[in-house]
């Protein structure tokens, strides 16, 4: 059973006959990735710093104050050793690093166009309530105003007295 299991996986119908899965490292850029941003950012910290120096500083003193039998890295040679060990970190630091930013700059460039986007969505409703506002105005202007109401009431007022005046006055 298990060893149809394994057939069944190693025949799958999207890959090549034969062809082998990737390293689990390597299946998923985002994996590499945030690999990448875990070491940038582990020899990003003083911890770092500091152990780096202790083990330089070790790796010196050991070399060059033991005797000479027991030196792996003799002072004589201009500590290669050390030279070689501190390019090969290097070596391997520098894309991962670069990577790490990649990643970030990616991540800005995302949150740049989505901060461009609101700010467009907000610039918009801003408008949309301007409008809105002046066309509040200019509808509250067309409205009758209490002291109109009053004055068109009065001078009704008067108009029916007057009538009633005259109509008083003809005797009807």
């Amino acid at each position: 059973m298990a060893r149809a299991n394994r057939n069944r996986a190693d025949n799958r119908l999207d890959s090549p006959k034969g062809l082998r899965a990737p390293l689990p490292l390597f299946q998923s850029r985002d994996r590499t990735g945030r690999f990448s941003e875990a070491f940038a950012r582990a020899m990003g910290t003083p911890w770092f710093l500091i152990g780096m120096t202790v083990f330089v500083t070790v790796w010196l003193v050991f070399n060059t104050v033991a005797p000479e039998e027991v030196q792996f890295d003799p002072r004589l040679t201009n500590f290669t050793l050390l030279t070689l060990i501190l390019s090969l970190q290097a070596s391997y630091a520098a894309p991962l690093i670069l990577l790490a930013q990649n990643r970030q700059d990616d991540r800005d460039r995302v949150q740049i166009e989505q901060d461009r986007q609101r700010a467009e969505r907000n610039l918009n409703d801003t408008e949309y309530l301007a409008r809105e506002v002046v066309a509040l105005r200019l509808a509250v202007k067309d409205l009758a105003s209490k002291d109109f109401i009053r004055a068109e009431l009065r001078s009704l007022l008067e108009e029916l007295d007057r009538e009633k005046d005259t109509d008083d006055a003809t005797g009807r």
